[in-house]
C-alpha cells in the first residue's frame, strides 16, 4: 500500500537506497538525496507503508512566492504505470500551483506525461555536471 507524505523528515537515508537516479552515471548517495529533499520548499513522497521505503518522490525549490523549479520525479521501475507519479505531481501542484511560474526540465520522452497533467512544452537551458562524483 502506498502512502503519500509531505514531510521528508519521516524517511531516513537508508530507505532511499536502490533504484533512484536510474541511468545517472554518478548518482548521489542516499544521504545527499535526503539532504536535497529536506532542503526543498516542498517535497511529496510516495512511501510503501509496509516497508517505509520511498518509492517515488517529487520536490520543488522556490522562494515561497513567485516562482518555483521542480527538479526531480524519481520513479522506481517496479512502481511505474500505477498512477503514483501523476498523483505526486497533482499533490505538488496543489501546494505550489498559485505561482506565476512552475518550471520543470525533462527528457523529451517524458513530455507527454507532463502534458497530460497540464504542462506546456517550452525551451530550457541547463548545465549538468554529470561527471561529478556523488557525495
Amino acid at each position: 500500500m502506498i502512502e503519500y507524505r509531505e514531510d521528508p523528515g519521516v524517511i531516513s537515508a537508508e530507505k532511499l537506497v536502490g533504484g533512484f537516479f536510474e541511468g545517472w552515471p554518478f548518482p548521489p548517495s542516499p544521504e545527499l538525496h535526503l539532504a536535497h529533499l529536506r532542503s526543498a520548499e516542498v517535497a511529496v513522497l510516495a512511501v510503501n507503508a509496509e516497508t517505509e521505503h520511498g518509492r517515488r518522490i517529487r520536490d520543488a525549490i522556490g522562494g515561497g512566492a513567485l516562482t518555483c523549479f521542480t527538479p526531480l520525479l524519481e520513479v522506481l521501475p517496479e512502481y511505474r504505470g500505477r498512477g503514483i507519479g501523476q498523483e505526486l505531481v497533482r499533490r505538488l501542484l496543489a501546494r505550489i500551483g498559485d505561482r506565476y511560474s512552475i518550471d520543470l526540465v525533462c527528457d523529451p520522452g517524458l513530455v507527454p506525461f507532463y502534458e497530460c497533467l497540464g504542462g506546456v512544452p517550452g525551451t530550457a537551458m541547463m548545465w549538468r555536471n554529470r561527471d561529478a562524483v556523488a557525495r
